[in-house]
């Protein structure tokens, strides 16, 4: 099938003008590792374009814009990319190779976001504070100026969502630099962008190679704020490059998150999503469950009816919306088989099944669930990005939270018990930016702040936490007499 795009994959969005890039990236489709399409290769004067369009921007109609006619664009954003949805969905699952009914999720959670933005985007109010006698004091929330966000390539449109929609908002003006891997679905963001009536140079997109194009944007003096999700590696490069010009930064890294089962957990509720949050686009998700913690006299349960499960899922090509789809690349699949050869030490419990029609070439690994765990192993403790859960026993309440907190990481986890005082409890001592009582990522949740501790990050995504994280607070004091 070919791309249903309605836009130049090789052009690029600086201040309100489709160009074309110099040199171009190839596009790889995970699914049978073709090229299908190529993309613009920006550098450090596309970016410096495009930051400085920015400025302009809020320089000019951006920047005297209401806050109430800022909402209503990403409204009409929000519908666009509601009516576009058969085409995103497509495009994103050939893009990034998940299956269609994820990628179609991931439209729908897009337009959520631009949505829930959009609404709120004249809802963000100062405070008065009681102060001395003859003074008012009050304070403003006011955009940074210019955002810049690195999306990665595994939830482009969902973290695009949820990073630009909440930057523009607050008022900012924003630098977009999608993965090299993925940058298709971006690109239609920025058109859909303009066509809602985006003043010029509100939105700018800069595909190209993360170490030029990203590089030159996340040390750009020119930008105020920066966003980035991917892993520690980058996330230390660009925390360096941006405390150079001391802008604050968003960062949203790995995570190796557990899901602690008691023996008195529900299991019939809780199977779906111990399996379902660690395979969810092939287990290329920051936020995957794929540490699986279970109290000892359930363990022997927990696992045969896990295995059980991975034993029926199906990995296919993305359009052919099986269980999972291919990895985004060679690479990543040699990461990940890589990990996987590290459990001969252990025991396979089931893995799944690659189906006979897929493409030689594509990028296909079996989801593998791996038995006889314990918490000093490095697949225990390293993230992996891959279709790999490993169940690891624990005997009391104290062991389960010593292990679950005993990784570099803390972005999400989750408590199955049927004892209310005890999913209450762990709820504290997890540490985790987000946990989970009875569930596991809560449907979404884009009202709902996300983030983490430790090596998953700093700052806040999602909900009105976001709306301030994209802002910054002025205090006014006046003396009147």
């Amino acid at each position: 099938m070919t791309l249903p795009l309605w836009f130049d994959p090789q052009q690029m969005l600086i201040g309100g003008e489709w160009q074309a890039a110099n040199e171009t990236v190839s596009v790889e489709n995970p699914s049978d590792g073709r090229e299908m399409a190529q993309i613009a290769r920006g550098g450090r004067g596309e970016i410096d374009a495009a930051v400085a369009a920015a400025r302009n921007a809020l320089e000019g109609a951006w920047g005297r814009m209401s806050a109430a006619e800022r909402g209503r664009i990403l409204m009409r954003m929000s519908a666009l990319v509601t009516a576009r949805g058969e085409e995103l969905a497509t495009i994103e699952a050939m893009d990034v190779g998940k299956p269609l009914s994820q990628a179609s999720a991931d439209v729908a959670a897009l337009a959520r976001y631009l949505e829930f933005y959009g609404g709120a985007a004249d809802k963000v109010m100062g405070q008065t504070i009681p102060y001395l006698d003859g003074y008012t004091a009050y304070t403003l929330r006011e955009p940074h100026g210019v955002t810049a966000h690195i999306v990665p390539w595994n939830y482009p449109m969902q973290i695009i969502g949820r990073s630009v929609g909440a930057a523009l908002a607050m008022g900012n003006a924003t630098v977009i630099k999608p993965a090299e891997e993925a940058s298709l679905t971006a690109l239609a963001f920025a058109r859909i962008a303009e066509e809602a009536g985006m003043p010029a140079g509100a939105v700018n997109i800069v595909p190209g190679l993360g170490e030029e194009a990203g590089a030159a944007l996340s040390a750009h003096p020119g930008v105020n704020h920066i966003s980035f999700t991917g892993s520690v590696a980058v996330g230390q490069l660009i925390q360096a490059a941006a405390a150079a010009n001391v802008v604050p930064v968003t960062l949203e890294l790995g995570g190796k998150s557990p899901q602690l089962v008691f023996a008195d957990a529900d299991l019939d509720r809780a199977l779906p999503f111990l399996v379902n949050a660690g395979i969810q686009n092939a287990g290329q998700t920051c936020s995957a469950a794929s540490r699986i913690l279970v109290a000892r006299e359930r363990y022997d349960e927990v696992l045969e009816r896990m295995a059980a499960r991975y034993r029926g899922l199906v990995v296919g090509p993305a359009l052919g919306d099986r269980d999972l789809g291919p990895l985004i690349s060679a690479r990543q699949k040699e990461i990940v088989e890589g990990y996987l050869r590290l459990a001969s030490d252990l025991t396979i419990a089931a893995q799944g099944t690659i189906a006979d029609d897929v493409p030689a070439a594509g990028h296909y690994v079996a989801p593998t669930l791996i038995g006889g765990g314990h918490a000093a192993h490095r697949l225990a403790q390293e993230e992996i990005f891959g279709p790999a859960q490993i169940v690891i026993p624990f005997e009391d309440e104290e062991e389960a939270v010593a292990i679950a907190n005993g990784t570099d990481y803390g972005l999400v986890a989750s408590v199955w018990s049927e004892n209310a005082s005890r999913v209450m409890r762990l709820a504290k001592r997890l540490r985790a930016g987000q946990v989970f009582l009875n569930n596991y990522g809560a449907g979404g949740g884009v009202e709902l702040p996300f983030g983490g501790t430790g090596k998953s990050g700093h700052g806040r995504e999602k909900g009105f936490e976001a709306l301030y994280g994209f802002s910054s607070l002025k205090t006014i004091a006046a003396w009147h007499g």
